[in-house]
């Protein structure tokens, strides 16, 4: 693939130095490792290796090392395709879902202080919902299988969680000797979503403050009185929360072009970024308040990578989860269950246009294939070492990558 004309790492490598003057008190080490991680990302620095043509006719091509962090919007393709090949073996032959739960501003500021449990508490009251309302004889009466997919981004880059699913239109019967179909076009009535997962919600943030494992500082300091809690939370109670059911997908083929798109990615890609121009990045996103329209923002650089930092995840935390019959310890025995009440084969066959471009690439410049230039010698692998200083723009936190 080519190369974007401006990546985030060119924010940085431009920015990250006034960036970390001004707001570096502030800035924790795991969002400064970040920083230098994608600063040095696929560059000298991190070292890597060449492939030249055993007959010296000059080609040669070079491949610097990966950063490999889970926010570098470079980094996350590589991953994307292996994880993709992996679920393409879990997909059945049905019509999917695509559900969206999403928390209210309120909910976000707590959680923007709290990562680790809120985000926690957005997977857990999300699914339960699910299995709650499909388990009902009244709607379905049945066990999913689905995929959770944590973003916090907005378009804008403001802070916005909301958990995306892929779920196929169907489950297993209670005693598991049946395979129950959704009505074709139809999953699941939104509004008891909602008003279930909003009760499961709260009361999961409730007790969460009662064993003190919320904190709180700056603007929402006063939170830590139990009454100025309870009446934050109050209004959450008496509002609608959205969850989106989407139009079905149709068919697998469908499903992986969706998770290709929605896995693996980080608060901006570099293909939205249009300019960096007299410390103002330019980029393009979509208002879905106004009809999908394609807007241009501006923002300044030390503002744009605030934004961009607001999305770093805790240490450690998963962001794409498998509930259900996907769930990974039953996966394998409930999916053959599944494939055999459908009465379709155990083994999927392999879709190969999943495959990336990258791949192809890679292949490409194999070392021991023909040179493309010559034609005539062999490309032979010369490593790279790693340079012995960190990148100049600022020097690097000592903790681990996040």
């Amino acid at each position: 693939m080519s190369r974007p004309p401006l990546e985030v790492a060119d924010i940085i490598r431009a920015h990250a130095a006034d960036f970390l003057k001004v707001r570096g008190g502030r800035v924790s080490s795991a969002k400064k490792k970040v920083l230098h991680n994608l600063a040095v990302c696929r560059t000298a620095v991190l070292g890597g290796h060449s492939v030249e043509c055993s007959q010296g006719c000059g080609f040669e091509k070079i491949a610097y090392n990966s950063c490999g962090n889970r926010h570098c919007p470079k980094c996350q393709a590589a991953a994307r395709a292996a994880w993709l090949e992996a679920r393409q073996a879990d997909l059945l032959p049905v019509e999917y879902f695509h559900v969206v739960f999403t928390i209210p501003t309120a909910m976000a500021e707590v959680a923007l202080q709290n990562k680790k449990v809120m985000y926690g508490i957005l997977f857990q009251a999300s699914a339960r919902t699910l299995k709650k309302i499909a388990a009902d004889p009244k709607h379905l009466g049945a066990e999913l299988g689905f995929i959770g997919l944590l973003h916090t981004w907005g378009q804008n880059l403001q802070h916005h969680p909301h958990i995306h699913y892929v779920v196929p239109g169907g489950g297993l019967s209670a005693d598991g000797k049946r395979w129950i179909p959704c009505k074709p076009g139809f999953f699941l009535p939104v509004r008891v979503l909602s008003r279930v997962f909003r009760g499961i919600f709260l009361d999961l943030t409730r007790k969460a403050f009662d064993k003190g494992e919320l904190t709180f500082q700056g603007c929402l300091a006063h939170l830590q009185d139990p009454e100025a809690f309870a009446a934050h939370l109050a209004p959450a109670y008496n509002t609608d929360w959205v969850v989106y059911a989407k139009p079905p997908f149709g068919g697998p083929a469908q499903v992986l072009k969706y998770l290709a798109r929605y896995t693996h990615r980080v608060a901006i890609s570099n293909h939205r970024l249009l300019s960096l121009k007299d410390g103002m990045v330019s980029f393009r996103w979509k208002d879905y308040a106004r009809g999908d329209r394609q807007k241009i923002m501006r923002l300044a650089a030390n503002d744009f990578l605030h934004r961009f930092l607001l999305h770093v995840l805790p240490k450690g935390f998963v962001r794409i989860r498998h509930f259900g019959l996907l769930a990974n310890p039953v996966r394998a025995r409930k999916l053959a269950l599944c494939r055999s009440l459908l009465g379709v084969p155990d083994k999927p066959a392999k879709d190969d246009d999943a495959e990336t471009g990258d791949v192809t690439e890679r292949r490409e410049y194999e070392p021991g294939s023909t040179c493309p230039d010559c034609k005539l010698g062999l490309l032979v692998r010369r490593e790279l070492k790693p340079l012995a200083v960190a990148y100049p723009c600022f020097t690097p936190p000592d903790v681990d990558s996040s």
